[in-house]
């Protein structure tokens, strides 16, 4: 069961997942020991999944941002499971989610630019058997930045 203390440690981590034992127990009037044997309970637990490093997609040049919607042909599972295997490998798909309504899936990519990610669209994803239209949206200016989760 999770505490104030708990959510208080999961914002702070999201916050900075660098942080030590010693400062998150300065941050939440812990002892560094008490801090760190939480943090192991909400890892064992799979509340925290993993760290990763937050990257700039322009510093790394990837000047294009998306977000594709797709419509299969079919909602049979041999040839969705066939789409679905596509989506692990491509690199610059960096979530998909499958939604109500007349797509399908929604697909969050990241490319170096408008020929990249043409190339993407035509010869990966519209070449799909599975696929029977794509509807795609280029992120002009993200507004608010992606946000860690409400605790």
């Amino acid at each position: 069961m999770r505490d104030k203390t708990d959510s208080e440690l999961i914002r702070a981590l999201q916050e900075n997942a660098q942080l030590t034992a010693q400062e998150l127990a300065a941050r939440l009037g812990l002892s560094a020991s008490q801090a760190a044997r939480r943090r192991q309970r909400l890892e064992a637990e799979s509340v925290i999944q993993g760290y990763r490093a937050q990257l700039d997609p322009n510093a790394v040049g990837l000047d294009v941002q998306a977000f594709v919607q797709v419509e299969l042909r079919s909602h049979d599972p041999k040839i969705s499971s066939g789409f679905n295997k596509l989506l692990e490998f491509q690199p610059e798909i960096v979530s998909a989610w499958t939604l109500t309504g007349t797509a399908d899936l929604l697909l969050r990519i990241y490319c170096r630019d408008l020929a990249s990610l043409n190339s993407l669209i035509h010869d990966v994803l519209l070449a799909h058997g599975a696929v029977n239209r794509v509807h795609s949206q280029i992120v002009m200016n993200q507004v608010k930045k992606d946000a860690p989760l409400p605790a």
